[in-house]
């Protein structure tokens, strides 16, 4: 295979979840630029996801919006079934939809770790299982899912959104073992700290103490961290299945 069509998505169906901001936006560019069409998923932000579809469109390949909860499994399987209707069976999967509600543990809510976990841990489960039938069906896929380095290192005043991330990663190998002989590949990616709305709204202190921390002093960009999920999803990758790719500057050494 040369190295064009190793890297290629051309014809086929990639779903994004939380796509219309950061991560999710880059990566959902980077598949249409890859050749997929994208279905984009979202909650809120109508505009900025009609925004990227418009965006995807004058790439050239095919998108959809799909407007809804992925912590919903009605809501799931309607995405689902509309996204392959208008597009085709869907090959890529990439969890990467996710909230914060940030607290220390004595003053954390239920509702604000369950919030959380429903979202970045129950929805990327949802959407899986939602989407495994059809891969296995076609014995090819790629699930990536977006994880993060606080997973593994732990952050104070994080437990539920650490938590959750560390599922993902249990997910991730689950899967990789459950689906791998039906010729569907799992993995995640671990994110350190990433240019987006809502690292830019940290103090400058603990900006600075992120980068004194962080091996390469900066943050990444979501392009950076998109262009390895693309990876994942490619014909490039197709010997890798059950890992877990650290993009985070170093931060987790």
């Amino acid at each position: 295979m040369d190295e064009e069509k190793i890297y290629s998505l051309s014809g086929r169906t990639a779903l994004v979840t939380g796509a219309a901001r950061g991560i999710g936006r880059a990566t959902a560019i980077a598949l249409a630029k890859a050749g997929a069409n994208v279905a984009i998923n979202f909650q809120h932000s109508l505009d900025a996801a009609q925004e990227l579809s418009d965006q995807i469109g004058a790439l050239g390949p095919k998108s959809v919006l799909l407007q809804g909860d992925v912590a919903d499994s009605g809501q799931v399987r309607a995405m689902i079934e509309k996204a392959e209707t208008e597009l085709g069976s869907i090959s890529i999967l990439v969890n990467n939809a996710g909230i914060t509600r940030d607290g220390l543990l004595m003053r954390m809510s239920e509702e604000d770790f369950d919030a959380v976990i429903a979202t970045s841990l129950k929805g990327a489960f949802l959407c899986s299982k939602a989407v495994a039938r059809g891969m296995i069906k076609a014995r090819e896929g790629s699930i990536i899912n977006v994880s993060s380095v606080i997973a593994l290192r732990g952050n104070a005043g994080q437990v539920n959104y650490s938590s959750a991330k560390a599922g993902l990663i249990g997910m991730t190998k689950s899967l990789a073992r459950e689906l791998g002989a039906r010729g569907v590949r799992v993995n995640a990616v671990a994110p350190g700290y990433v240019m987006t709305d809502m690292t830019a709204e940290f103090p400058d202190n603990m900006k600075q103490q992120i980068l004194d921390n962080t091996p390469l002093g900066r943050l990444a960009t979501p392009e950076e961290i998109a262009s390895v999920i693309v990876f994942l999803a490619s014909p490039a990758a197709g010997y890798i299945t059950g890992a877990l790719i650290p993009v985070d500057g170093g931060l987790g050494i």
